[in-house]
């Protein structure tokens, strides 16, 4: 189903007469641009109108040239920017009754993080291009590491080749040896990478959004291999409780049982606590973060970005689930991986390991 499609069944199905979206998730599902100038901001300077016919665009006249170019048929109407806010901007255009996802006076406020799932046939194969070129950008810098590199140096160098792939870039980590042992989200500082390193980035395009990690050791500590193995089963057992959980109708607490299982045979029953786990994702990084009490519907086809760690390592790709099975976006087919079996089914999944750097 189209974003459009979907958008009318939440007309019919709200008594709606139109329906603005101003959020970043929002805007680039429907569209496939990004709305945004301050990228910390989920709101951004234009929002989408639609009524059950053709989508129109509100923004502020400083933006209206730029996003007519970047929208194509999709008609632009604009206010000057000194005059009002976008949110009095739609009050002012809106009849009858209508909602927003973000706050606009007199309006119903809505969110459409179900409504955007699961992805259309044409979602799908933007998602495929984009995982294979982040994974492709991510492990052509991790290969190029060396133990005297800061943290900083190869945010900025993973950032800038991500950018000239038309991408931003949300979330760009970065983890030397010394603070991956205490943080599980590693903020890029001054401190050399040392004996190993992980990446972890999110790249946007087209509304849609990537997530995967790698691993590279110089000087591995022996503990390495066997926590990854562990992380990467965690990983392959929430991939397989996902597709199974879809097909069984079932939640993402149902998968969260399975991941804390999981965690529990591999030895470290306790891991699962001290960083979420992941979930759907799509048109936002995570359209939901699993928990144990979750009762947020696992659909197919959608994509799924789990992360589980364990103390000083991490795996993570994102997946597309769908009724047949499940194919991983962000692998190239160039990193090393181990066939790793899932806790309590025979359905290995191969994935990618530490690349070893020492030699």
């Amino acid at each position: 189903m189209s974003a459009l499609d979907s958008l009318d069944a939440v007309l019919a199905d709200r008594s709606l007469e139109t329906i603005w979206l101003a959020t970043t998730n929002n805007y680039g599902w429907v569209t496939g641009t990004d709305n945004r100038i301050n990228t910390g901001h989920p709101v951004g300077v234009a929002a989408v109108r639609y009524d059950g016919t053709a989508p129109t665009i509100l923004t502020a006249n400083i933006e209206a040239d730029r996003i007519r170019s970047e929208v194509g048929e999709i008609a632009v109407e604009e206010f000057d920017w000194y005059d009002t806010t976008l949110a009095d901007a739609i009050e002012a255009r809106t009849e009858g009754p209508a909602a927003a996802d973000f706050p606009v006076p007199g309006l119903e406020e809505v969110d459409l993080s179900d409504v955007r799932q699961p992805l259309d046939s044409a979602a799908i194969e933007e998602y495929r291009a984009l995982g294979r070129e982040t994974a492709a950008v991510l492990e052509s810098v991790c290969r190029t590491l060396t133990p005297t590199q800061t943290e900083r140096e190869v945010a900025s160098t993973l950032t800038g080749r991500l950018t000239k792939r038309a991408m931003t870039v949300p979330v760009c980590l970065v983890g030397g040896a010394r603070r991956l042992q205490r943080h599980r989200h590693f903020r890029p500082t001054d401190e050399q990478l040392g004996s190993y390193a992980i990446a972890s980035v999110c790249t946007r395009r087209h509304g849609l959004v990537i997530s995967a990690t790698r691993t590279v050791a110089f000087d591995p500590p022996a503990w390495l291999q066997d926590r990854h193995h562990a992380a990467a089963r965690v990983h392959t057992t929430a991939v397989r409780a996902t597709h199974h959980v879809a097909s069984e109708d079932g939640t993402a607490r149902d998968v969260f049982s399975a991941i804390q299982d999981a965690y529990d045979a591999v030895g470290y029953p306790d891991e699962w606590q001290r960083h979420h786990q992941g979930g759907a994702a799509g048109y936002a990084s995570r359209e939901w973060i699993a928990t144990p009490e979750l009762e947020r519907n696992v659909m197919t086809p959608m994509g799924y970005a789990w992360n589980p760690s364990v103390q000083g390592t991490k795996c993570e790709e994102t997946v597309l689930v769908g009724d047949g099975d499940v194919e991983i976006l962000t692998s190239t087919g160039e990193w090393p991986t181990t066939t790793t079996e899932p806790v309590g089914t025979h359905q290995p999944i191969d994935c990618h390991v530490p690349l070893d750097l020492s030699e």
